[in-house]
């Protein structure tokens, strides 16, 4: 099967490693390395001004590290992390743009399946629905698809949000101005610091509460206005 070709970006601080990676990004048939940076802030002035698929991203590097850059893309593209070691794989669920996590030294066969999966979730996204009316999280360690007309609210737990759909809840790690980032439109709004409602799902609501499939949720008043706006349009 013949895939479309990602636009790649390489970040990278060490002058070795930076050219370890883009050599083997290079010499992979899908991917289109649009150039390669040796720190966040040239990086950033990239994914501004190209279209930008995939960023093979390293995690420690000075001033801003890898995790401070994806905090200040607003819709970023499909990442893979790499580092040199282990401990920051728990952290990287919290970002559902991470699809996979690279240890150095890496090898070819393993960044190849990486490879893979950033293609595959592509294609997925581009064929499924060109109105992207899903998201994929991170459940137990694999992607999940979960279709937004399914989503009837969302609670945040601390470092984790629950995802209550039609069909199952499900924990994610991750926050919900992460989640929030993934969504299309005006289809979920926030209605109160720990909760995101599917407008269409909404039954009744006050200044204080919103009911979703006979479940009263809290509303902060300064939200009511923004809701409002939204269940009027849609």
């Amino acid at each position: 099967m013949t895939y479309k070709t990602l636009n790649t970006i390489v970040v990278e601080d060490s002058d070795t490693q930076r050219a370890v990676i883009s050599k083997l990004a290079k010499e992979h048939p899908q991917l289109n390395v649009l150039g390669d940076y040796s720190n966040g802030i040239l990086a950033l002035n990239a994914i501004q001004k190209n279209k930008v698929d995939l960023i093979l991203l390293d995690i420690e590097m000075p001033v801003v590290n890898g995790f401070d850059l994806l905090d200040s893309l607003e819709t970023p593209p499909q990442i893979i992390l790499i580092s040199n070691k282990s401990d920051y794989a728990l952290k990287a669920f919290e970002y559902p743009n991470i699809t996979d996590y690279l240890q150095k030294p890496i090898e070819k066969a393993r960044f190849a399946t990486a490879i893979g999966r950033v293609v595959k979730t592509h294609n997925q996204i581009r064929k499924s629905n060109k109105n992207q009316d899903f998201v994929y999280v991170n459940v137990d360690l694999q992607k999940k698809k979960i279709y937004l007309n399914t989503i009837k609210w969302i609670e945040a737990l601390g470092d984790y949000i629950k995802i209550v759909t039609t069909e199952d809840n499900y924990i994610v790690l991750s926050t919900m101005k992460a989640f929030l980032t993934q969504v299309p439109g005006k289809k979920l709004i926030r209605i109160h610091k720990s909760y995101i409602v599917n407008a269409k799902k909404v039954d009744n609501w006050s200044s204080t509460k919103v009911e979703v499939a006979g479940t009263k949720l809290p509303m902060s008043r300064t939200h009511k206005e923004a809701l409002e706006k939204i269940l009027i349009t849609t």
